[in-house]
């Protein structure tokens, strides 16, 4: 049952007999005019219209009140109906008719026993706070005591100033038009609801405001193609049928509503043939989420919106209702459920999203959100495709690789120095010939052409996403949108405000304080006692947060940040240290198999350990960056959104990317040469490349990372941890709520679900996911061309995920209105230039692509590649050694080595400058930094020719708004000429009855044409008449 949150005087005469004959009270004071007004207050409270509170229903209610309560099979036998069914389990008000727009949840102590009307009143008061009304007063059985001999509860201040606030702010919301419904004798004990509705004058008072768009009555056709370009759309539609959503709209449109921002003056203009449906429900919640934030409640001595008394706790949540159920027997047929059935169910994976309907049920800016997603898996496709092709080439030319076959040949017995002090011993070079084949996989001449193929891609993405946008803009009406307006209506968070209160309290007193020391006459007294009583915001107007204000928070995140990358560095620094110390311990092993898998054992679980350090520190740093946020006290919601994705992406991109950046650009760099090799901490020697190159470590490491952050943090965290939190939730409530068997047997209440539902937290955790991944996909594509592969399975996937998340896990966001995906708009574009940077360094210094050219065209004698590892090597006299460094078992191998080699270009030790670096080094290295420079900028002047080459507005919906614009100017000209030819007509009408007011007297000397026949205007007259 409801509570309809009245008066006794209000309810009913009956009623209020009723009340008297329990508590010996009449009729409350105040005289016929504070009735009058408390009934006002109930008119819109009431769950039953005026002409539906019949005496029977009070009589009922008076009853129970009362006591006198019939058995349980009387009543289910008499109410055959399920009383929640009218009002479709709450999704509309307890009459039937008015639908609810949203609730508020808050939290408040009532007393065990049977749950009553009186009980239900006593904690749903009017809204005005009358609190002498109340306490002189009582509701039925809210003066006596539940027991004869039990003592008077004692009071919660707290809990009542939470009460008292609330009753004010619901007043306030009764005064902007709007209408409530309260509702405690739920399932979910100590848990009650206000539901709220939003009138038709209301919508359309706050529509006009708001500038929304809404649908005139005047359709165009839209352009079609023709030619070849038609049957081509015409083909491509037949073939992609199978794999589009079974959704109304979801099919190319022929003709398009045309719309207009709305505007009760010209309401005749707009389609309201169906008033119920003109305003969905998504456009609903937001005229009321608007209402709740302006309407402001001052009893705190500050203004306090829904986002302050949410911050306070004096209501526990605010969310719009689902459509309704999306499973199960008997569902009605709703969006929810279609957007379950076509879009949310991993079984759909194969289909084409319905993006309308998910702008229609959510919004525009998650609609935008999974419409980018959509392009970016669609655009992913080709990517894969010429990633699989680059390794399949790879795999073709393995056994062509000369370099691989001539360090897998057992004949050219090179003896490669030790790869660490004392333990390790020297090792051939054919024990690494398996690392060397399975480099070419990655390391051959068409990773250079996919590395230029990514950049281009990346360009082209981002140019098919601006299309799209445009296109997405054109047919939500947002084509007039300016986020400037968003934001002139963007109200202050509820932190920002207590800090603006705070520091004017400061202000006030110190100025108390001056004044006690100045005296002051009767009229500066009597304008500082105005000033005192004027309320809440009137307090914090002139106050601003300076950036004097904010200097500690800046200082602290400045300071926080440089720590936390600091804490990245050492933390890979650390990881360093333990694959030279366990590369060291491998070594003393006995085992030959052991020692000869060193490399694979000790980089498979260094990865690993980086792999659950990133995952880990990617949660601390997002806690860490949204309280570092917090502090500096943005204004707004958009300005605490921006700075929080800002900090969030610098410490997870530092995270993420530093190992790989470490073994890209760092590893084998500092090593030294054998006799005078780099320590770290005078211990531990920096570890060196493999003969092959760095660029397959590189490539282990990108893959294990990037597939593990998919599946543990992406996919697993997803799933697991909201159902966690739902199931921890559900067992608290069931502990906490009363197991009665009518509140088992009864079904709960569509806010009462939706309220066990997890809230909805942004779309900043959805983008940082995928921008991470699309650096993954660019920035290192040149060492793992199957990234996008991989990336575009996750996607699949993850759409699925996020879709399933969104319609059945989470409450229903309010939909926010915008035209774009805002700041990450610009990582992305900072991420694809940064792309081309990186992949340039990583073919030219990390791979041995230069390096072979160098050789190819300058030093080989036959115009092959053989004799391509021998020149790469540098050799070394074992007995130039420095004491301790040499191998303890030097004659592992089974003969003294003299000359070892290691992988440099440096003079032999039987020259005059021994050691020291080759004309060969510089050779490659100035071919290395002209590549550098050369593919930059090639690359960079190849992505600036693409952008600029494709238009961002494609040609027909640059076309389309244009026509849109001279409709809206002709159907204006139309109203104003239809108008100008009413107004001229009755003008016309007006002289025409002061002309014929003479004759009409029966004054035939002042017509012109007494004497003869009759005027044409008599005449006419007369007709009419």
């Amino acid at each position: 049952m409801e509570d309809t949150v009245m008066e006794e005087p209000g309810l009913d005469p009956l009623l209020a007999e009723a009340a008297g004959a329990v508590d010996g009270e009449g009729a409350p004071p105040g005289g016929p005019r504070a009735q009058a007004a408390t009934m006002r207050v109930n008119e819109k409270y009431s769950t039953l219209p005026a002409e539906d509170r019949s005496v029977h229903i009070i009589n009922i209610c008076a009853i129970e009140d009362i006591g006198y309560l019939p058995s349980e099979g009387t009543l289910l036998n008499s109410l055959s109906v399920d009383p929640d069914a009218k009002c479709r389990y709450g999704l509309y008000f307890r009459d039937g008719r008015r639908k609810v727009d949203y609730i508020l949840v808050y939290h408040h102590k009532r007393p065990s026993g049977s749950r009553t009307l009186a009980r239900r009143v006593q904690h749903g008061d009017t809204p005005f706070g009358a609190r002498s009304l109340k306490q002189d007063h009582p509701l039925p059985g809210k003066g006596a005591p539940l027991d004869a001999g039990s003592a008077e509860p004692p009071m919660d201040y707290h809990e009542d100033d939470k009460r008292f606030r609330r009753e004010e702010y619901e007043g306030n919301l009764l005064e902007a038009g709007l209408e409530l419904e309260r509702d405690e004798d739920t399932k979910i004990h100590g848990v009650g609801f206000v539901k709220i509705h939003a009138p038709w004058n209301v919508l359309c008072r706050e529509a006009e405001f708001l500038k929304l768009k809404m649908p005139t009555k005047k359709m165009y056709h839209i352009n079609e193609t023709r030619g070849l370009l038609k049957k081509i759309s015409s083909v491509l539609q037949k073939i992609t049928e199978p794999i589009q959503p079974k959704v109304a709209g979801h099919r190319p449109q022929t003709m398009k509503i045309l719309s207009y921002p709305f505007s009760r003056e010209k309401q005749h203009l707009f389609d309201l043939s169906d008033k119920d449906s003109f305003f969905d429900s998504k456009t609903r919640s937001t005229i009321v989420y608007e209402i709740l934030k302006r309407t402001t409640c001052t009893k705190a001595k500050y203004s306090m919106g829904i986002t302050s008394l949410l911050a306070n706790g004096v209501y526990a949540a605010a969310y719009p209702l689902h459509d309704g159920d999306y499973e199960g027997e008997n569902v009605e047929f709703n969006d929810r459920k279609l957007l379950y059935e076509e879009w949310a169910r991993y079984g759909v994976f194969y289909k084409y999203q319905p993006i309308d309907l998910v702008r229609k049920y959510f919004g525009e800016k998650i609609g935008l959100y999974f419409a980018w997603l959509g392009v970016y898996t669609q655009m992913l496709i080709p990517a894969s495709v010429v990633g699989i092709i680059v390794f399949l080439y790879g795999c073709a030319t393995m056994d062509e690789n000369i370099p691989s076959m001539e360090m897998c040949d057992q004949r050219y017995n090179i003896t490669m120095c030790p790869l660490c002090d004392k333990t390790c011993s020297y090792w051939k070079m054919s024990s690494a010939c398996a690392t060397a084949r399975a480099s070419h996989l990655f390391d051959n001449p068409a990773t250079v052409f996919f590395s230029v193929f990514m950049a281009l891609w990346a360009a082209t993405f981002m140019e098919h996403w601006k299309r799209k946008q445009m296109r997405l803009n054109y047919r939500w009406d947002l084509t007039g949108f300016e986020e400037e307006e968003e934001a002139v209506k963007d109200h202050p968070r509820a932190e920002y405000e207590a800090r603006v209160l705070e520091k004017s309290l400061k202000k006030e007193s110190k100025n108390k304080e001056k004044r006690r020391h100045i005296p002051e006459d009767s009229t500066n007294k009597w304008k500082q006692r105005v000033k005192t009583a004027m309320a809440g915001v009137k307090l914090t107007d002139k106050v601003k947060l300076t950036w004097r204000d904010r200097f500690p928070a800046y200082l602290t995140n400045m300071v926080s940040i440089i720590f936390m990358i600091a804490v990245t560095f050492a933390i890979v620094l650390g990881v360093i240290i333990y694959r030279i110390s366990t590369a060291a311990a491998l070594a003393m092993n006995s085992s030959p198999s052991v020692r000869s898998n060193i490399r694979v054992t000790v980089t498979a679980t260094a990865v690993i350990i980086n792999l659950v350090v990133i995952i880990l520190l990617d949660e601390v740093y997002g806690c860490i960056a949204r309280w570092l946020t917090k502090i500096e006290v943005p204004k707004t919601e958009k300005s605490f959104e921006e700075r929080l994705i800002f900090k969030a992406f610098l410490l997870k991109f530092v995270n993420s990317y530093t190992p790989i950046f470490y073994v890209a650009f760092f590893k084998g760099r500092f090593v030294g040469r054998p006799g005078d090799y780099v320590y770290i901490f005078r211990s531990f020697r920096m570890e060196e490349c493999a003969p092959g190159g760095c660029l397959m470590e590189l490539c282990i490491q990108l893959s294990i990372i990037m597939l593990g952050k998919q599946l543990i943090q992406n996919n697993l965290f997803e799933i697991g941890i909201p159902k966690m939190k739902k199931f921890i939730r559900y067992l608290r409530l069931k502990r906490q709520s009363p197991t009665h068997h009518e509140e088992s047997v009864k079904r709960r209440q569509r806010y009462e679900v939706d309220y066990n539902l997890e809230p909805f937290a942004g779309l900043t955790p959805e983008y940082m996911e995928m921008i991470i991944q699309f650096g993954f996909v660019t920035l290192f594509v040149a060492s793992f061309p199957l990234a996008p592969l991989f990336a575009l399975l996750n996607n699949i996937i993850e759409i699925r995920l996020d879709a399933k998340k969104f319609v059945t896990e989470l409450r229903r966001p309010v939909a926010v209105r915008a035209k774009d995906i805002g700041i990450w708009y610009n990582i992305l574009r900072g991420i694809g230039k940064l792309a081309v940077i990186i992949n340039a360094f990583v073919i030219s210094f990390t791979s041995d692509f230069i390096p072979r050219l160098v050789y190819l065209y300058l030093y080989s004698k036959d115009g092959t590649m053989h004799g391509f590892v021998n020149h790469t090597l540098s050799s070394f006299n074992v007995s130039d050694f420095q004491d301790g460094t040499a191998p303890n078992d030097p004659l592992d191998l089974g003969y003294e080595v003299r000359i070892c080699r290691y992988k440099d270009y440096r003079e032999p030790p039987w020259s005059e400058n021994k050691y020291d670096i080759s004309k060969d080094f510089w050779a490659v290295l100035a071919a290395r930094l002209a590549f550098v420079i050369v593919f930059q900028n090639l690359v960079m002047f190849m992505s600036d020719f693409v952008d600029w080459v494709i238009p961002d507005i494609p040609k027909d919906i640059s076309q389309q708004i244009h026509k849109e614009k001279v409709l809206m100017v002709e159907l204006f000209m139309r109203e104003e000429q239809d108008k100008q030819q009413l107004l001229d007509t009755w003008r016309m009408e007006k002289e025409r009855q002061k002309d014929e007011a003479p004759c009409n007297h029966h004054n035939p000397t002042a017509c012109p044409d007494s004497l003869g026949s009759p005027a044409p205007s008599q005449a006419y007259h007369g007709g009419v008449l």
